[in-house]
């Protein structure tokens, strides 16, 4: 008995070993087969980071089974880890513990509380430029995003510095670096100092153009698309400007722009444009609907390079339910940059509409001149020979018409913007000195705005206004230089071309002015689709003293296609003894 006494000592400790052992604590009988972590006393980036640094290793668990020699080991490192990721976001010295919690029998979870403790901010800083340097540089330094006093944030210093560099790079200094860069910590008392140093070194600018690929283009026709000029600040932004043109002009299918920066000589980079031309003859039928002009079919011929010249060669034809026209154009490039050139125009066109009926024959010849950053001006006469009834009068007029128009468009996606502005503006007018049957003068203009609004919302307004002046009140204006409205792109909610001023049996007979306006707000959503809702107003009219604006509100549905929105509008009348409904269709942005 006494010697059994002695040894119970020892023999309730091997039995506390091996409960040990086949516990949680141990090499288990039964292993987990799944295991988490979870952070807490972080947020926002620093808890995106530490997360990502505590992402389980490949094979800690197999088969259904969490193998804990791998566990321990990934639980010993884990405080190194947490400390590493916390130190970008200027936490030094946190505290961090780790607690297993079994959640069953089954999983287990790797708690870790972290205590991110005093941060580490910003004493002072040392921002400079060496040499000289664009004044757009100068403005960006003075943006860094790191102030005396601010919690020491690196990756706020590595976007800083970044942007610096990409726009030295973006102003043509290509050798751009930094000579200092550095942050210099004192754990002790919580603080850094900054030093960044700028080197831009010298800037570049572009060299010979060397164009491959398009031989039967003359030389001068493809340079025209150039967005620079050699002996110009170099810019990547305007070799992309460049590549656009090409691709802008409906000839190439490939279009390859390269620096050659290892070829640059006296800071000089030539430039390497490879093209890959496409069929310059091409054949496009199409079909569609608008609730404008009703079902409608088109055929166009089109030759992008008439005798190996760069010209371009048009045939167009247009059967609608309300519309019908068959054109044909010559466009003479100019060289002075890709929007300059001269386009001479003819054909036929018929309109039967509720208000009127029109036939006419036109010719026309218009010089358009590229004033860059998106600005057009243009000068155009035009001839043209019309056949109107319009009230149930039939008018027959000769017009020897010339016009200025003038417009600047600038919005950040051709096809799907979220900012930006289009104006335009004309002056028309002829005299029976030019060999015109009537004497008048117009002015036209309008204007679109896409305004951004938070949570991928944005405002639309439109405005159009036009005027008429006559010296003889009494001629009366073919049907084509009359003004109405109604339709998919003015006031919706009445059918098109139907507003205006009225003859004494209340038929729509067009007016000298118009005043049109309209407010949209649309609400995009992930892929494709939106919402839309508006306000219209407008109204023809012959007086400023006396006329009246329609009204229309009402909503619809966009999706949002490669060719642009297709739109889907219901529009109720507003102010009418009998408002009616109307559904309109249509395509594109209509700017």
């Amino acid at each position: 008995m006494e010697r059994w006494a002695w040894a119970r000592p020892w023999w309730v400790a091997a039995l506390l070993a091996l409960l040990w052992l086949l516990g949680p604590g141990g090499a288990q009988a039964q292993p987990f087969s799944s295991v988490s972590v979870q952070v807490r006393g972080v947020e926002g980036a620093a808890l995106e980071n530490v997360e990502a640094v505590l992402e389980l290793p490949p094979g800690l668990v197999r088969d259904g089974r969490v193998n804990e020699l791998w566990l321990r080991r990934f639980e010993r490192g884990i405080p190194e880890r947490v400390r590493v990721a916390l130190e970008p976001f200027g936490y030094y010295e946190p505290r961090i513990e780790i607690e297993r919690i079994a959640q069953d029998r089954q999983r287990l979870q790797l708690r870790v509380d972290i205590q991110p403790g005093e941060p580490v901010r910003i004493r002072g800083r040392r921002l400079r430029i060496e040499g000289e340097a664009h004044r757009r540089l100068h403005e960006r330094l003075a943006q860094y995003p790191l102030a005396p006093g601010d919690i020491l944030r690196h990756d706020f210093h590595e976007r800083g510095k970044a942007e610096l560099k990409s726009l030295a790079v973006d102003l043509g200094y290509l050798d751009a670096d930094f000579s200092v860069a550095v942050i210099r910590v004192k754990r002790a008392e919580h603080s850094a100092d900054v030093e960044l140093v700028l080197d831009p070194g010298p800037r570049y600018a572009f060299g010979e153009v060397r164009l491959e690929g398009a031989s039967r283009y003359p030389e001068r026709f493809l340079r025209r698309h150039l967005a620079f000029r050699q002996g110009e600040v170099f810019s990547f932004e305007r070799l992309g400007l460049t590549q656009q043109n090409f691709f802008d002009s409906d000839r190439f299918s490939g279009v390859t722009v390269t620096p050659l920066l290892e070829e640059a000589e006296e800071h000089q980079v030539p430039i390497h444009i490879r093209l890959e031309p496409s069929a310059p003859r091409r054949l496009r039928p199409g079909v569609g609907y608008g609730t404008d002009m009703g079902a409608r079919f088109s055929l166009n011929y089109q030759d992008v390079n008439v005798a190996d010249m760069g010209h371009e060669l048009g045939l167009s034809a247009l059967l609608a339910e309300r519309q019908q026209q068959a054109r044909v154009h010559y466009i003479l490039p100019g060289y002075r940059n890709v929007e300059t050139l001269t386009a001479l125009r003819g054909g036929y066109q018929q309109e039967d509409l509720r208000t009127y009926e029109t036939r006419y024959y036109f010719a026309e010849v218009e010089y358009i001149l590229g004033l860059g950053k998106n600005r057009i001006a243009a000068a155009y006469l035009r001839l043209q020979q019309e056949e109107s009834t319009i009230g149930g009068a039939d008018l027959s007029t000769r017009l020897v018409m010339p016009g200025a128009r003038f417009s600047q468009m600038r919005f950040n996606d051709p096809v799907r913007p979220t900012r930006g502005y289009h104006f335009q503006a004309e002056l028309r007018g002829t005299d029976p000195v030019l060999g015109s049957e009537i004497s008048l003068l117009q002015l036209l203009g309008n204007v679109n705005f896409l305004i951004p609004l938070p949570l991928n919302t944005f405002i639309h307004l439109r405005g159009q206004g036009a005027t008429t002046r006559q010296s003889d009140a009494l001629e009366e204006i073919p049907a084509s230089l009359r003004f109405f409205t109604g339709g998919d792109r003015s006031v919706r909610g009445y059918a098109y071309q139907t507003l205006g001023p009225k003859d004494a049996e209340g038929r729509v007979i067009g007016g000298k002015h118009l005043l049109v306006g309209s407010v949209e707000l649309e609400k995009r959503f992930t892929g494709n689709w939106a919402v839309a809702a508006f306000y219209d107003t407008g109204n023809a009219f012959d007086s400023f003293s006396d006329f009246s604006l329609a009204r229309a509100a009402g909503g619809g549905v966009r999706y949002y296609t490669p060719v642009g929105p297709i739109k889907v509008d219901v529009a109720r009348q507003l102010g009418e003894p009998d408002p009616a409904f109307r559904l309109h269709i249509g395509i594109g942005l209509g700017w």
